[in-house]
């Protein structure tokens, strides 16, 4: 008689609120949730898995039946309310626009949902906080996607890190961007909103949160700030064709003290074109030795083969810089980080596995964002009070 093994699967429904803007479709729904699904769930056991089952909500019925159609999803809604209302719908969604989330995550939490959102969680540290409390009184889970932690080139960082490559770190240089156009003769590939400020635009709100968690995460807690902002192009043209005036900053060039006396600097611009390796490159030196990482890749320069140049600006430069480095060999498979990050929140919902990326440390991030914002303000260094 042959053993016939019982597979146990976990069906989770998921309201997936937002998903017809940019990320939540390419991300969340194409490279994460539907994924997911194709790959028969989420492995959390010898022969149990955990199935998403979700219903996409937006405003607009076509998007979300176009959406539908593109991935075989067959639930979809333009009534929020009646989805929070179905009590096989444990976990709420938001990849809104930021001004409309805390409200819905508010409603979700009210429905007594498991809340996980897109970044930044809420306009203001005093309403994320809120949003955080509010989910710990209810006895509910929550997550706050920080994808970039589950990067390559952040997973070589960290993982070189751990083994002790750098010795002390001493300062870590960030160059984020890339050139927006502005949408006159060239299509712009980023939303209108994002340069106005009273849609909740700007450049500092958006990376200053994912900066937050990647300093905290990979190389010290951040302890205070130093932030200039600018609108660099004062008039671009939206998605119908019509010139617009800027009043969001499109470029951001900011200095932080971290735990352990590092220092670090991010330059993040929306009007800058590239000449380095990636669109996102960090430089990391430390006393014995220093890397470099774009999204994927990492290089590495050891003491050992770091080279004394001698300043003469009358000859050619006779080292080739470049030619010091190292490859990191990729030791790890890596998987698409908005999934990774999606598969471990549905760990910890199901399962109750840990989960260290909640409401709180979305807080920190908004927090960030608002200390840059005050420090351009006030052309002086902020300091960032603990959150708890």
């Amino acid at each position: 008689m042959h053993n016939i093994k019982t597979m146990k699967q976990h069906r989770v429904g998921i309201i997936m609120n937002g998903v017809t803007g940019r990320m939540g479709t390419n991300q969340h729904l194409l490279r994460s949730i539907n994924e997911i699904i194709r790959q028969g769930g989420v492995k959390c056991g010898p022969g149990e898995t955990i199935m998403p089952d979700p219903v996409l909500v937006g405003r607009d019925e076509n998007k979300l039946r176009k959406l539908c159609d593109m991935t075989g999803i067959t639930k979809m809604s333009t009534d929020l309310d009646e989805v929070l209302r179905d009590e096989s719908n444990i976990i709420y969604f938001d990849a809104q626009t930021t001004g409309r989330r805390a409200d819905a995550v508010k409603k979700a939490i009210q429905a007594g949902k498991h809340i996980y959102c897109e970044k930044p969680v809420a306009n203001s540290t005093d309403v994320a906080m809120e949003l955080y409390r509010l989910c710990q009184a209810a006895g509910l889970k929550h997550g706050v996607v920080q994808d970039k932690l589950w990067l390559p080139g952040i997973v070589k960082l960290k993982r070189l890190k751990e083994q002790g490559f750098f010795g002390k770190i001493l300062s870590v240089r960030g160059e984020f961007g890339y050139w927006v156009f502005e949408g006159d003769t060239i299509p712009a590939q980023r939303p209108s909103w994002n340069y106005r400020k009273e849609d909740d635009g700007g450049i500092i709100i958006d990376m200053l949160c994912h900066w937050r968690y990647v300093l905290d995460n990979v190389f010290g807690s951040v302890r205070s700030v130093s932030c200039l902002g600018a609108t660099h192009i004062g008039e671009r043209v939206d998605e119908n064709g019509k010139r617009y005036k800027c009043t969001a900053d499109d470029s951001a060039y900011a200095t932080f003290q971290l735990e352990g006396d590092i220092v670090a600097h991010f330059n993040s611009s929306w009007t800058v074109r590239v000449r380095r390796d990636d669109l996102l490159t960090l430089q990391v030196d430390g006393s014995r030795g220093s890397a470099v990482a774009g999204l994927r890749e990492c290089y590495i320069q050891h003491y050992g083969n770091t080279p004394k140049p001698v300043w003469n600006p009358d000859i050619a430069q006779p080292i080739d810089f470049y030619g010091g480095w190292s490859k990191v060999p990729e030791q790890e498979l890596y998987d698409n980080a908005f999934k990774v990050e999606w598969e471990l929140f549905l760990k910890h919902v199901v399962k109750d596995e840990p989960f260290q990326w909640t409401l709180l440390e979305g807080a920190k991030g908004v927090q960030l964002a608002e200390k840059g914002i005050e420090s351009w303000e006030k052309r002086c260094w902020i300091d960032l009070p603990e959150l708890s």
